[in-house]
């Protein structure tokens, strides 16, 4: 897959998105994957990044996990709110990276908006759960690779780069969106 991008952070730009249009092309890959890396920064400088379900709830910007706020990830999100939020999606030969900014939110009413039966694995008091808090991304850009066509063209066309060295014969795109 070519790593050449194509900056689509303005609608005036070659193939360019506006930002709403840039915010339902990310919505579509963020909620086709729904199971992603969380990636937030240590005190001591290193990144660590853990799976995460993201909340069924539809993507306007921002993105939504259940945490402990005890928890080393709502430390890290308090020391180093700049987050890193990576999605793939195998099926349909999509990967999405959203980059932003994290906090913590304790409101009660937004988390019975996103609360979900399976959570309950992890927070089995469900709400009353003691210390449970939401992570919220603010995403601020994301950049997604999509690869075309059917599985046949997507395997002639990864033969003919190898064979030619010519990246841009993998039948694929890549974006970056700004999104805030």
């Amino acid at each position: 897959m070519s790593d050449r991008t194509t900056d689509t952070t303005g609608p005036s730009g070659p193939g360019g998105h506006d930002t709403a249009e840039g915010v339902r092309k990310v919505a579509e890959l963020v909620d086709a994957a729904r199971i992603c890396m969380l990636t937030t920064m240590t005190a001591d400088g290193r990144h660590v990044s853990r799976p995460m379900a993201l909340q069924d709830v539809e993507f306007d910007g921002d993105l939504w996990f259940f945490a402990y706020a005890d928890s080393d990830k709502a430390h890290q999100v308090q020391a180093n709110p700049q987050v890193n939020v990576a999605f793939s999606d195998d099926k349909h030969q999509a990967w999405t990276s959203v980059s932003g900014t994290a906090s913590l939110v304790t409101d009660r009413a937004k988390m019975e908006e996103l609360w979900a039966a399976p959570l309950e694995v992890w927070f089995p008091d469900g709400l009353d759960t003691d210390g449970i808090t939401l992570v919220k991304v603010h995403a601020e850009t994301a950049e997604w690779w999509e690869a075309s066509g059917s599985r046949a063209k997507r395997l002639v066309g990864a033969v003919r780069a190898a064979v030619t060295g010519d990246p841009d014969k993998f039948p694929s795109e890549n974006h970056t969106e700004r999104l805030s």
